[in-house]
């Protein structure tokens, strides 16, 4: 890889908290080390479209503290075709740009991977709230949005305890359950729905409640990960076969917003790091990634045929512990 003079950073999909703190690192990190740096809006719809500017040191001041991402995020329906790569990597030749840090999740770093076959070195960084990259154990935003999602169902549990309430809860994670599991620990769930693992109503749920009212238990919470949904079904059944006021409220993209939290702000700065310094050193093609509290980085290809599963313990677990 020839030597890096200036490169591109981007975000994509969804947005998640701790992507500011990533990009601060991205810009701050280069231009220390004399490479400049072009801040490309929207994505892969803006490099495909040209939309981008050169940033400074002060272009990332105070924005470790802030949700969302400063570049914007946006789907692109041009970029998902090879003449869009190709376009994609004329923008880049275009600006001067030597290289790009992507920062997204699965689809990010397709298309990062697309543009590194087309001769666009890239690094990927994993930022998404449902902690569904399977080459890395964390992701940013993740822990922002548990605590987000913490915060709300306790409240929801305040109500709940006070009218003798059950209250059946969506909490994010499309593919994926960490979220709904690990909240659900935390939150005293009594039973927790995910598409990694089976659910019955009737035996995982319904059973322990007839058991649990015997032993004075008036209020329940049911954790159901977005992949799942049918909460306001589920209620309705809830309600119907135990006579408990049962209902259902979906948290939705508040999870997404707010100030990230102190660990996604340093694994995103971790993360940044990381990225400019393995362009410095030539690497491209590569996806950075936390395995055993380490900062490591794979090739992409293989970053993407990764695959990580869901430890059934912990479901285990809380349905001994919440009842």
């Amino acid at each position: 890889m020839k030597k890096i003079k200036a490169i591109g950073v981007l975000t994509s999909g969804g947005d998640a908290p701790g992507m500011n703190a990533a990009i601060r690192a991205v810009v701050r990190t280069a231009i220390t080390n004399g490479i400049r740096v072009y801040g490309i809006k929207r994505g892969y719809n803006g490099l495909y479209h040209g939309d981008m500017f050169e940033m400074n040191l002060r272009s990332v001041s105070d924005i470790i503290n802030r949700g969302g991402t400063i570049l914007y995020t946006a789907r692109s329906k041009e970029f998902n075709s090879p003449e869009g790569v190709l376009k994609a990597k004329e923008q880049c030749e275009k600006a001067g740009l030597d290289a790009i840090v992507c920062i997204g999740g699965d689809g990010t770093f397709r298309g990062a991977l697309d543009l590194s076959r087309v001769g666009v070195p890239c690094v990927g960084i994993p930022g998404t709230i449902d902690n569904d990259i399977g080459c890395s154990e964390y992701t940013i935003g993740y822990d922002t949005a548990m605590n987000t999602a913490m915060e709300m169902i306790d409240k929801i549990r305040d109500t709940a305890q006070s009218h003798d309430r059950c209250s059946v809860i969506e909490v994010m994670g499309r593919r994926a359950g960490y979220i709904a599991v690990n909240t659900g620990i935390a939150c005293g769930a009594s039973a927790i729905c995910i598409p990694e693992h089976p659910f019955s109503l009737e035996k995982d749920f319904l059973e322990k409640v007839r058991a649990n009212q015997k032993t004075g238990k008036r209020h329940f919470i049911v954790l159901v990960a977005e992949g799942v949904g049918g909460v306001q079904q589920m209620a309705e059944e809830i309600e119907a076969k135990t006579g408990i006021e049962t209902r259902a409220t979906i948290l939705g993209h508040v999870q997404r917003g707010g100030a990230p939290s102190l660990r996604d702000r340093v694994v995103a700065s971790q993360m940044g790091y990381h990225a400019v310094k393995l362009l410095l050193d030539g690497k491209g093609g590569r996806i950075v990634a936390m395995q055993s509290e380490k900062i490591i980085d794979l090739d992409i290809e293989e970053a993407l045929a990764t695959k990580k599963t869901l430890d059934p313990a912990l479901i285990d677990m809380n349905d001994e512990i919440s009842i």
